[in-house]
């Protein structure tokens, strides 16, 4: 079956041209002319979506509150979601992008870009998709052996790092537990792998929410669990403060990695709220679940 897009402008001539060149590119088209219309739309469909396309600047419920509405919603917060928009001012694409909206395309477009955008997040979602079948099916066959967590005597070899990208020096460790120099091998290059590793494959742009990933660190056989979470800040070059709250241990079995990132999001709230951030403390809660 085609793949379905929903497409929210009040503009009629740009919604039915926008609904030609998909529907002759053999794409399912549904429409709406404002925010509200497009929420009315999604409560009536038996299957989501695979992509939204919505202007900003609309009667009723503008495209900001749109998203924001959806984003929060778990039955649609997952769709792929584009602004198609003729607000191109700086300001207003990073505004946009700070929402966590997937893309953002100005008006006036070329078709094939528009095309080519649609097509290459639909070729993302399928990969997670396929990812996500992978980690459940690998789940399923573990043996109850292999969920055990590590011994007692590995605890001690639990490290909990918070490292900070800063604008001139790049990614820098600002704080771990047990302190640096109890380890025969530097935390700080580690933390600093660890924030490297994970822009290069999600970039700096997606990194404005609590992301995590479970990761195995080749050179000092380890497991690692990260999770990127961004605060605003104006004194940066992108307006947000990027940061990365990692642990650093022998082994972490997918489940500990959910049980992780429940508690990594404690401590990332902290951040967030300017609180100080007892890392020890955090880091018994993770031993405790270990």
């Amino acid at each position: 079956m085609n793949p379905l897009i929903l497409v929210v402008e009040d503009n009629e001539d740009i919604l039915f041209n926008i609904k030609l060149l998909l529907e002759s590119n053999n794409y399912q088209v549904i429409t709406a002319k404002n925010g509200k219309d497009a929420i009315d739309v999604l409560s009536t469909l038996k299957k989501n979506p695979e992509i939204i396309l919505s202007d900003i600047m609309m009667p009723e419920l503008d495209g900001y509150d749109f998203f924001k509405t959806i984003s929060e919603d778990p039955r649609w917060g997952t769709i792929p979601f584009l602004f198609l928009t003729a607000k191109a001012s700086p300001n207003d694409i990073r505004f946009g992008k700070m929402l966590g909206v997937d893309d953002y395309i100005t008006k006036p477009f070329k078709e094939q870009d528009l095309l080519a955008v649609i097509s290459g997040k639909l070729a993302r979602k399928k990969k997670i998709y396929s990812i996500n079948k992978e980690i459940e099916e690998m789940v399923s066959s573990l043996s109850k052996d292999e969920m055990q967590s590590i011994s007692e005597e590995d605890k001690d070899q639990v490290i909990l790092v918070s490292v900070f990208w800063d604008d001139h020096l790049g990614p820098t460790v600002r704080d771990c537990f047990p302190r640096e120099g109890s380890f025969p091998f530097s935390i700080n290059q580690v933390g600093q792998q660890l924030f490297q590793a994970t822009v290069s494959i999600y970039g700096h742009e997606l990194i404005t929410k609590a992301e995590g990933m479970l990761l195995h660190i080749d050179n000092i056989k380890k497991n690692g669990y990260i999770l990127f979470d961004s605060y605003p800040e104006p004194s940066t070059r992108s307006n947000k403060r990027e940061y990365m709250l990692g642990v650093i241990a022998p082994k972490i079995s997918y489940f500990n990695s959910l049980k992780i990132k429940e508690i990594l999001k404690e401590a990332s709230k902290q951040i967030k709220e300017r609180n100080p951030l007892d890392l020890a403390v955090y880091r018994e809660k993770i031993l405790n679940l270990l």
